[in-house]
């Protein structure tokens, strides 16, 4: 049975929750490597092991996660009630991750450590059911487009006011202080997230109610390893998140010591890079509608990697403009792909029941959030060997060897990356049609065996 389609403000309120999201994301994309060496005073290696050890825990709290929103569900929904529970406590940690005590270097160290992995279990116990959400919102797959497209315009919100108002809030609360700047500036965008968070709450409806099966866990592992299509977004997320964060990592180094820009400018060159990411959400919405969404992905990405070779071989050092207009070009055609993939991972889930006859739901999202997560630590953990290895120091004039490494790390070592994630979409092949063919293989399954598939059935959680 056909779910009514998402009103305006169900999508803005599904949007909300990744912006929520997203002041974290985006901080740990695009400043927090910067803030750790340059400002909190991290070593590049110890801030390198810092994000691959939490991408350890992640192993061990995504697949977790997906199990417990498997097996629990309330009157209030299966996914929502997290938002509630744990609003509060997600927004307070985002101001101690940015909180610079005046301690010994050990002594910081363990704070980085800690504060790092506490945001990290919260930001699992609120993604995990967010990327969820959308599965039980609707089940007509052109509104779940339309509401990822929400939801990343939203994300890319939260990374504009990031890149914008941080770096200018921190300099005028800190006077002098950024460490003090910082730790006001981010604790206001953890509050915000908290608004956020308990608005999504506030303004969703699960309408779809799937049955899940209860199977241990090393059946529903077997499950997904059957589910091809779930694998290669597994590859895909894990590429390009890697291409994506070492990027974003760089890009304030870039600017910084490269481009030679002062504050103003580096915060415009970030600026830049999400404005661009913003434009490719309404862009990408638009194509869609018109053009394979699936060609779309896989040719965005190898664009990606073309585009990345020319920006290290035609940007000299000092050289402005033209690294403005790459890096604005590079920014939009990488985000292309973005509402496309997250309603492909729905997508797979829905593929994988069809194929086997059992859905795996909260493991699957589970693990698509692990690979993401397990790319940001390759790439966080990347970016600190090779800015030890380029002989990088904060805050001093660089070297052309130390230069020369910063300009590979912006550009064509995150493109190889993308490139790849591209090569994974070629043999990727649920489009529109092919998923509409998922109806009929899932109706054929439930009139032999009723009690193996989903039931879907209009409801509201309150």
């Amino acid at each position: 049975m056909a779910t009514p389609r998402l009103t305006y403000l169900e999508k803005i309120g599904f949007g909300s929750g990744d912006m929520a999201i997203n002041v974290v994301i985006s901080s740990m994309f695009l400043i927090i490597s910067y803030f750790y060496t340059d400002i909190f005073g991290l070593k590049p290696s110890h801030m390198g092991i810092l994000f691959l050890v939490a991408r350890l825990v992640d192993a061990v709290t995504d697949p977790l996660m997906g199990m417990i929103t498997d097996r629990i569900n309330t009157p209030r929904g299966r996914y929502r009630p997290y938002f509630l529970i744990f609003a509060v406590p997600f927004g307070i940690s985002v101001l101690l991750l940015f909180t610079t005590p005046d301690w010994s270097y050990n002594a910081k160290l363990v704070w980085a450590y800690s504060t790092y992995l506490l945001v990290t279990l919260l930001f699992t116990a609120v993604t995990i059911p967010y990327i969820s959400l959308i599965g039980v919102l609707t089940d007509d797959p052109k509104d779940k487009l339309s509401a990822n497209g929400y939801r990343l315009f939203f994300a890319k919100i939260a990374a504009f006011l990031v890149t914008i108002i941080v770096p200018k809030l921190a300099e005028s609360f800190g006077e002098g202080r950024l460490e003090l700047g910082y730790q006001v500036a981010m604790g206001l965008m953890g509050g915000l997230a908290t608004l956020l968070l308990l608005f999504c709450y506030r303004t969703t409806t699960e309408r779809v109610q799937h049955r899940i099966d209860d199977k241990p866990i090393k059946q529903q592992f077997a499950l997904l390893l059957k589910n091809d299509q779930w694998l290669l977004l597994c590859g895909a997320c894990f590429t390009g998140t890697m291409g994506y964060v070492l990027r974003s990592s760089v890009a304030a180094y870039y600017a910084k010591y490269y481009l030679g820009a002062g504050p103003g400018m580096l915060s415009a060159f970030l600026t830049v890079g999400v404005g661009a990411a913003i434009l490719a959400m309404v862009a990408s919405t638009w194509i869609t509608k018109r053009y394979c969404k699936v060609q779309l992905f896989r040719w965005s990405q190898v664009a990606v990697g073309v585009l990345s070779v020319l920006m290290f071989v035609l940007v000299d050092p000092g050289e402005v403009v033209l690294a403005f207009v790459l890096y604005f070009l590079i920014s939009f055609v990488v985000d292309l792909h973005a509402p496309v993939f997250w309603s492909a991972i729905a997508e797979s889930v829905d593929y994988g029941q069809a194929k086997t006859g059992r859905r795996v739901s909260g493991l699957a999202f589970g693990g698509i959030s692990f690979f993401q997560k397990a790319g940001m630590g390759a790439a966080g953990f990347l970016v600190g060997v090779l800015l030890t290895y380029f002989h990088y120091e904060p805050n001093v004039d660089q070297s052309d060897f130390t230069l020369t490494g910063i300009a590979l790390m912006l550009s064509i070592i995150p493109g190889v990356f993308h490139t790849l994630m591209g090569g994974f979409m070629f043999r990727y092949r649920i489009t529109d049609a092919y998923y509409a063919s998922l109806g009929d293989i899932g109706a054929g399954q439930r009139a032999a065996d009723p009690t193996t598939d989903d039931t879907l059935e209009p409801g509201r959680a309150s």
